[in-house]
């Protein structure tokens, strides 16, 4: 039986997939530009470094709190009609955001922007990937796969340089009415193409109270990660919530381990190497707070402004694009663990180059440009290899569930590793106290007048190298030795 909805069996094309892809860059390209343009919008909006750390990473917790469950009901309703509700939903969350007033409304229309964002991912990635395994076979998907990877890793590389030059030429709400064109576009290009859904047992029930309780612990944890040190953390509000993160997430753990149709099977951890590959996965994701801290660095402490800024991201565009097909090609040589332990050791090396904000801005920039170039070839040994050690150690009736797990391990890292890192770095720097031990191991030429975010910057980066080398050590526990995960 087809698992589809016509008759005759459908054959992907390239209009389908670059339109397909075109939803892929909306998020990675445009949604995630705020990482570089975060402190221009603060100012112009009139809002708190606070509130903008938490409009930066609440796209990426949305997409993560909602991508598996929205990977199975497109799986049920059409993968499709998913695809098009994504776009719909970043046409008005990009909107929202390219049309947030100053002033009181600010914050609540940029927060809900930037939510719709996230849930337009959590609707485009796993339903668009469905698309490309249903409607694409042997070279021609892998392919297509590729071409959807470069799009997402390729986008994330481009976000920072493509955001800074949009926001010095044309001004950063520019950016999100051109991502709203870019989803128009996609629309048009995926017209046609006929529906896509899963063979359905029958049994289905809506995993409702997991993903309550499950969205409730995050936003939780979200929540004391990001105000935990503007409140206080031993504040009512603070502890209230860690409680509530703490409680509501047994809670969450109990429903899904005794529900036939949980959202959230865990019983896909009692494979090691899936583990390993998920967690390694959710870490190094979360090293994306490097690039929050590493930008706002040079631009609070150096005065540089976002295009100069994005100009020393460059290197880690071009990297992750030309050695992503690299990867695959040592995950056939070498078997999955040590690309991605190569990969993991790479991005650590490329943010310990990051770290020296001790040093004169000129002599900063240079290792910047060198360890951004490194950043991409890490990440890029890692994507694949990573993907193949999870996705090949799941059953076959659970690809789906375990794929969208695997997928919600990236959101999730990268929301919390941001949140994380920018609360770090937020909390030290507004201080404007310098941390008296740093200063006695290290010494800082140039200007003393910004101390503080330069100290705040290291202690910030030095959390993203601990990401790694617990990333690193989850592997080597995990990940078998060999061509075959």
């Amino acid at each position: 039986m087809s698992n589809t909805t016509s008759n005759v069996p459908y054959k992907g094309n390239d209009r389908l997939l670059f339109g397909i892809i075109m939803g892929v860059i909306a998020f990675w390209l445009f949604a995630q530009t705020t990482l570089n343009i975060a402190p221009g919008m603060s100012q112009d909006l009139g809002i708190s470094a606070n509130t903008m750390n938490i409009a930066v990473a609440i796209t990426a917790l949305f997409s993560g709190i909602f991508i598996v469950v929205v990977g199975g009901l497109a799986d049920r309703i059409g993968r499709m009609k998913v695809v098009r509700i994504g776009f719909y939903l970043n046409i008005l969350g990009s909107l929202l955001v390219g049309l947030t007033p100053t002033g009181d409304l600010a914050t609540p229309v940029l927060l809900i922007g930037r939510a719709l964002q996230g849930l337009s991912a959590a609707c485009i990635m796993p339903a668009s990937l469905a698309v490309v395994k249903t409607y694409w076979d042997g070279a021609e998907r892998q392919r297509a796969v590729s071409m959807w990877s470069i799009g997402s890793w390729g986008g994330s590389g481009l976000c920072s340089l493509f955001g800074g030059l949009m926001m010095e030429s044309f001004g950063w709400r520019s950016i999100f009415f051109v991502s709203i064109a870019v989803c128009l576009l996609g629309l048009w290009m995926i017209s046609g193409t006929p529906e896509s859904k899963a063979e359905s047992k029958g049994n289905y029930k809506f995993d409702l109270p997991g993903v309550l309780t499950f969205m409730v612990t995050m936003v939780a944890l979200q929540v004391v990660v990001t105000q935990g040190n503007k409140l206080g953390w031993t504040s009512p509000l603070i502890l209230g919530m860690s409680a509530v993160a703490v409680i509501v997430g047994a809670v969450f753990m109990k429903i899904e381990s005794k529900s036939a149709n949980a959202f959230f099977d865990f019983k896909l951890f009692r494979n090691s190497t899936y583990t390993g590959a998920t967690i390694s996965n959710f870490l190094l994701n979360g090293v994306a707070g490097t690039l929050i801290v590493s930008l706002q660095l040079v631009q609070f402490g150096g005065n540089m402004t976002a295009q100069e800024a994005g100009m020393l991201t460059l290197g880690y565009a071009i990297a992750i694009i030309a050695f992503i097909r690299v990867g695959e090609k040592l995950l056939r040589a070498f078997g999955a663990r040590k690309p991605m332990i190569w990969g993991c050791l790479i991005v650590g090396v490329s943010i310990l180059l990051l770290s020296p904000a001790n040093l004169l801005l000129a002599d900063y920039k240079i290792l910047a440009i060198i360890g951004y170039t490194l950043f991409g070839v890490g990440l890029a040994f890692y994507a694949t290899p990573s993907t193949d050690a999870a996705l090949s150690n799941l059953p076959a009736d659970q690809a789906g569930a375990g794929s969208g797990i695997y997928k919600m391990a990236s959101s999730l890292g990268a929301a919390f590793g941001v949140a994380i890192s920018a609360a770090i770095f937020t909390a030290l720097r507004a201080n404007n106290e310098s941390i008296t031990w740093l200063e006695g191991v290290i010494t800082f030429a140039g200007r003393q007048d910004n101390l503080a975010v330069r100290e705040a910057a290291i202690i910030a980066l030095g959390f993203n190298v601990l990401m790694v080398l617990v990333a690193i050590l989850s592997i080597m526990l995990t990940v078998p030795k060999g061509k075959k995960a």
